[in-house]
């Protein structure tokens, strides 16, 4: 039978099994959404591309599978772009799809033209511009396989207006030929010199600590580490993109470590001699002054991405491996260590927890954010997936929320994209109907991607916001304080803006914590509901997000 690029696209989506796609059409990417028509796929109208990406984006990292966005061409592009990028930061598998002008008016300036490659090589694993229609062929499968294979990451396929309307003769049977999506990666045996180093390297020390990322955020890794991490007794710090894999309720378990982490944990790397990196990229955030960083630890580092290992800090031992499986095989060693001085070591771990400890404010402030973010925990537990946008809200929620199951926490971590919460939240509750879907934003975040609460309403899904308000771009002022002789220059916003009235114009029912309620009768009241719900809580621009390491010291070095 004959068909078009554009119903050739469609048919690889539902062969790959993808059940929703984000996005908005344009005149350039109209034959693809003829061919949605009709189709099993559910097409979510986006207010904003942006907010595309980011649903797309949510939807990827709560179920840990390829997500789709599509735009048009032009300004659907360059909208795109940040969610794209983001989702290349964070490690995300998205696939975006876009329209483009036709082959022969390719680079004559047409209406809504851009160059999409040239845009998007930078922020992506691979992008495609097919100039052929029976071309599709081989990219569709390739550009799904390359998502999700090694280091998962975003690929962009641009797909010219008549290469989408151009026909081909295509035989059903060729599906199962052609469009075979399975990874035929191997899984490397761990040669024995490395495994007896590594296992030399543990025996060796009296002072080891995990240090986890992003790379182990995965239902499985995060399981087998949780094993090791019992088995071993070892002490744990996390990134920002690794909470969750470890559960906060562990007594060693030290919190996230940075710029904005516990001072326990990054005292206690301080003392450690041993650390075993598991998916992290030692950005600056995690490790302030680099040459001070662990000063006295020799380092292990595993990782997916071998251009990770040696980029910042240079390990005494390194592997180019999956976590899964480097963690599945480690789990058949036997390990030994120095238990008498490992209990030593868990005795100062827990010591440093208690010494230096996150602050909490006293019982009676019910309306102080850390305690509202507490209260949010303790109501929902495993129940809930949390979602923040950028900014103080995202350090209070990073260090205040109780994480007890990986996945359960969506952030932008390495772009630090404002206006990301809550799109990932829509998402993210497409995908995992049967969690409460909480979107912990700041007046500043929610205001670059608020179109989006009509798509919410629109879906009626059960997201409730969490608006942090303190009419500023908080974490702007707070560096202007503190570095900047309290100049402060282009953080606050002059005219106050009344969030629940733009939620209720929207149809979202809107609450305000305030001092005559009760905050746990009005969080359960909201989170007893089906559907969105948006509520705001006021709090003090002086309110900083403490401890913090200043922009080039040591993270020994924190203001507190």
């Amino acid at each position: 039978m004959e068909i078009s690029g554009a119903e050739l696209i469609i048919r690889f989506l539902e062969y790959a099994g993808v059940e929703i796609v984000a996005g908005i059409p344009g005149g350039a990417s109209l034959p693809i959404y003829d061919a949605l028509h009709g189709s099993k796929i559910r097409h979510i109208l986006a207010k904003h591309e942006q907010g595309a990406g980011f649903i797309a984006g949510g939807m990827a990292r709560a179920s840990g599978k390829p997500a789709v966005c599509m735009a048009s061409s032009g300004p659907g592009v360059t909208n795109l772009i940040t969610a794209v990028a983001d989702a290349k930061m964070d490690s995300v598998p998205l696939i975006a799809i876009t329209g483009q002008v036709p082959v022969s008016l390719i680079g004559t300036d047409a209406f809504q033209e851009i160059d999409t490659l040239g845009l998007s090589i930078p922020i992506t694993k691979k992008s495609y511009l097919v100039k052929r229609t029976e071309d599709l062929v081989k990219i569709l499968p390739q550009a799904w396989i390359t998502s999700t294979e090694g280091r998962p990451g975003p690929v962009w396929i641009d797909v010219p207006k008549d290469v989408a309307s151009g026909k081909i003769e295509w035989d059903e049977e060729k599906e199962s030929k052609f469009w075979n999506i399975q990874k035929n990666e191997t899984t490397p045996i761990l040669e024995p010199a490395w495994t007896e180093r590594f296992l030399s390297m543990i025996s060796e020390s009296s002072k080891p600590i995990f240090y986890i990322g992003g790379g182990l955020n995965r239902p499985l890794s995060a399981e087998l580490f949780r094993i090791l991490q019992e088995r071993l007794g070892f002490p744990v710090v996390s990134t920002l993109m690794g909470l969750g894999v470890c559960a906060n309720q562990n007594p060693l378990f030290l919190g996230m470590l940075g710029m904005h982490g516990s001072r326990a944990a990054n005292l206690a790397l301080e003392e450690a001699d041993l650390l075993i990196s598991l998916g992290v990229r030692f950005d600056d955030r995690a490790t302030g002054k680099l040459s001070e960083f662990c000063p006295n630890a020799k380092i292990i580092h595993v990782d997916i991405d071998s251009t990770e290992i040696g980029k910042l800090k240079n390990p005494n031992l390194f592997l180019k491996h999956d976590a899964e499986d480097f963690l599945r095989q480690i789990l058949e060693m036997r390990i030994q260590y120095r238990i008498s001085e490992l209990e030593e070591w868990k005795d100062r771990i827990s010591t440093l927890k208690v010494l230096y400890g996150l602050p909490f404010p006293e019982e009676k402030e019910t309306l102080h954010p850390f305690s509202v973010i507490r209260k949010v925990s303790e109501i929902l537990g495993d129940r809930a997936i949390v979602t923040t946008d950028v900014g103080q809200h995202q350090m209070w929620v990073a260090q205040y929320y109780s994480f007890q199951t990986q996945g359960s926490l969506i952030t932008s971590g390495g772009l630090g994209t404002m206006g990301f919460g809550l799109p990932a939240a829509i998402g993210a509750a497409l995908v995992a109907p049967e969690k409460r879907i909480v979107c912990v934003s700041g007046d500043g975040s929610i205001l670059m991607n608020v179109q989006e609460l009509d798509t919410l309403r629109d879906l009626n899904l059960d997201v409730t916001i969490l608006l942090i308000n303190n009419g500023h771009l908080g974490l702007v002022r707070q560096q202007q304080e503190l570095f900047f002789s309290s100049r402060f220059s282009a953080s606050r916003f002059v005219t106050p803006t009344n969030f629940t009235k733009i939620a209720s114009s929207f149809g979202i029912p809107s609450y305000e914590l305030k001092e005559e309620f009760s905050v746990s009768e009005l969080l359960n009241e909201v989170f007893s509901k089906k559907g969105p719900s948006f509520v705001v809580l006021r709090v003090s621009p002086e309110l900083h997000v403490l401890p913090m390491v200043p922009p080039g010291k040591a993270n020994r070095e924190m203001i507190h």
